[in-house]
């Protein structure tokens, strides 16, 4: 596990990061999340002591300095450049594998696993950023490492490369390690990650499972459809057991705070006929643009 106490990070009179604490399991994904500007790259530097500030990141309980062998315990991507430009990405990842003690065949399975044997001997200062993306993360997991820290793996990606690319941190995370990766690509993160820690202007907002952030959106509802001739008397079964009942067509309601089977069971005690009756929940960006609206440093619509 992967403890976070307590950080901080300030420029003069800005918090980056302020007190901000919280729990990486082991065997999820980990989703970070936060607005432009939210303190989320300098958290991950933070974490793995890149930059000054106070607190402390534990990993499996112990300061990462005071582990043997650092490159076994995390790896990290949190740069698509941050290659030398004229060292080409064999050598880069054998500069990588000397320091970690890798064997030459452990190079070639991850060369062949990123994608990479056409550019292995080209230098990165020609890459694409996808491919930069490719290389970084053949030297995060070249050592097979407990937990992995990616900052924006996807930029650049194509969509194939983003759909192998979250097959692949969900079944890095399966054989038991954490995966914690920040993205702006909500649609793909809400199908990838399965727990959100989300910061906003330097501090913790949320810190739970998917499910949970996603259904505390107020977005959330049960349709509940009748004939058109029954929608008054089910309105008012709904009203009279305390739920508050929405007309969103002539013979349909949305209802808020309640499940499924609560109002089903409430039209029938009512004897009404039920055409349809769903729960529906909102998209993670839906959940995740309400929870952060006051948070944003700009205001979007007309201002009166």
């Amino acid at each position: 596990m992967i403890e976070v106490r307590e950080l901080n990070k300030k420029y003069r009179n800005t918090h980056a990061v302020n007190d901000v604490s919280f729990a990486l399991p082991e065997g999820q994904v980990v989703g970070f999340l936060g607005p432009n500007g939210s303190g989320k790259s300098t958290t991950m530097r933070l974490m793995l002591g890149l930059d000054f500030g106070s607190g402390e990141t534990l990993y499996d309980g112990k300061p990462l300095s005071a582990h043997k062998e650092v490159t076994r315990v995390v790896g990290a991507h949190l740069d698509a450049k941050y290659f030398h430009p004229k060292r080409s990405a064999v050598n880069h990842l054998k500069m990588l594998a000397t320091e970690a003690r890798v064997s030459s065949q452990r190079i070639d399975e991850v060369i062949n696993i990123m994608g990479l044997e056409s550019v292995a001997k080209s230098a990165p200062k020609g890459f694409s950023l996808g491919m930069g993306q490719r290389l970084g993360l053949a030297g995060a997991i070249l050592t097979e490492p407990r937990h992995l820290m990616l900052d924006e793996p996807a930029n650049g990606l194509d969509p194939q490369s983003i759909h192998w690319l979250r097959d692949f941190l969900k079944d890095y995370a399966a054989k038991g390690n954490t995966v914690f990766v920040s993205s702006h690509l909500l649609s793909e993160m809400e199908l990838m990650a399965d727990h959100l820690v989300v910061i906003a202007k330097g501090k913790l907002i949320s810190d739970e499972p998917m499910s949970s952030f996603v259904a505390r959106s107020t977005g959330n509802d049960v349709l509940i459809r009748t004939a058109q001739d029954e929608i008054t008397t089910l309105h008012n079964a709904l009203t009279a057991s305390g739920l508050i009942a929405t007309s969103v067509e002539v013979n349909a309601l949305s209802v808020k705070d309640a499940s499924a089977e609560q109002v089903g069971q409430i039209a029938f005690q009512a004897n009404v006929p039920v055409l349809e009756l769903v729960s529906r929940q909102v998209s993670l960006e839906t959940a995740f643009l309400e929870l952060t609206a006051d948070q944003q440093d700009y205001q979007t619509g007309a201002q009166s």
